[in-house]
């Protein structure tokens, strides 16, 4: 028993310990899902050892201190999180919002062929906006309904699982399908006119995961590639999707910090929505981030329907006059460079070439 904890304690130190390393392989950006599962593991690990062989030797209180550090690196990378710390994301006092807007949050998974089960909670939410991200053909058929509901939308359904599709409620004065940085892996860019005539853009992404063969390089020089274009954008911003990425990483508060937007997480809660399947391994992966511009009404998680994420629902209200209020994140000189590095190893270009589906073709030709 001695072997097993000092192997699994040895495990939680070196998972640790290595996410303070900034590379993008996959073998060490894979240790920044599991934070809240190590740090349990590290708990277990240090109460069993004590209880059953104490910490009198050196070698036993050296490997307790790096326990211990290994837990609080965890700790104090999802203590944001928490509703312990004050939240990023102010609320809205208005008690009857004018500029607010539902904006709802889905990856189906390719393989889910429920797909009644995702048109019935859709209904039941009735979003403004609703974002479904790795649709294929199939799924783009089966869901066909939604064009009645929703006069504008962009579509780009793919059999890679790294399909696209978005509806609104509102307008879209303009709309763009993006591949930002990999081939088959794209994007969408559009500036939504709310009811009242007010603007705003939103950027949609989906950038692969870390896994087997596949470093998270494309991942980070897409996120804070969106994050620039966010910065500069004239518009108040909005960043919604599939991160395949941590709330905690370094990445994402990177982004965060460069893009200027607000994490509604901060300071409430995970919200995780994968795994759908496996409840003690669950991240929080399907995000959205917003210009201060726009403050909070509700967010919150909806039901399962067959998929290996659940959906996230996030109703906003666009009030300009009290961005200020917020407490805007800003990089450091480091991040930036940082985050220059990390965009121009792939040589992305800022201003990529949009390309128009069929589907975002006839989308336009109802705008005009």
């Amino acid at each position: 028993m001695r072997i097993t904890l000092e192997l699994f304690g040895c495990f939680v130190i070196l998972a640790s310990l290595l996410t303070l390393v900034k590379s993008t392989y996959w073998w060490i950006r894979v240790l920044d899902f599991p934070r809240v599962q190590v740090a349990i593991m590290g708990v277990l690990v240090l109460g069993l050892y004590g209880w059953f062989f104490g910490f009198e030797l050196l070698s036993q209180k050296i490997f307790a201190g790096l326990l211990v550090l290994a837990i609080l690196n965890e700790a104090v990378h999802v203590y944001k999180f928490t509703p312990f710390v004050r939240v990023q994301a102010l609320r809205s006092k208005i008690k009857a919002p004018k500029n607010s807007f539902g904006i709802m949050i889905s990856n189906v998974r390719t393989s889910n062929t429920r797909y009644n089960r995702f048109l019935k909670v859709v209904r039941e939410t009735d979003p403004d906006l609703l974002l479904i991200n790795e649709p294929d053909h199939k799924w783009a058929e089966a869901i066909s309904e939604l064009d009645e509901r929703y006069p504008y939308c962009i579509k780009e359904p793919l059999d890679n699982t790294y399909g696209m599709m978005f509806y609104s409620k509102f307008k879209l004065v303009h709309q763009e399908i993006r591949y930002l940085v990999e081939e088959g892996i794209p994007s969408f860019y559009m500036i939504i006119e709310l009811p009242t005539g007010k603007k705003f853009d939103l950027f949609t992404v989906h950038p692969q995961p870390p896994h087997l063969h596949k470093d998270t390089d494309t991942r980070e020089a897409e996120l804070l590639t969106v994050a620039k274009m966010a910065k500069e954008s004239p518009y108040a911003s909005i960043v919604v999707g599939d991160l395949n990425d941590v709330a905690w990483s370094y990445t994402t508060n990177l982004f965060r910090k460069i893009s200027g937007l607000l994490d509604p997480r901060i300071g409430r809660g995970f919200y995780n929505t994968y795994n759908a399947f496996v409840p003690f391994f669950r991240y929080s992966l399907d995000h959205i981030f917003y210009d201060p511009a726009f403050r909070l009404i509700r967010m919150k998680r909806l039901p399962f329907f067959g998929s290996d994420h659940y959906p996230i629902f996030v109703r906003l209200n666009y009030e300009p006059l009290e961005a200020d209020d917020h407490d805007i994140p800003e990089p450091s000189e480091e991040e930036q460079e940082d985050a220059e590095e990390l965009i121009n190893n792939l040589e992305v270009d800022p201003t990529p070439t949009a390309t128009q589906s069929s589907a975002q073709k006839s989308t336009e030709e109802k705008l005009s």
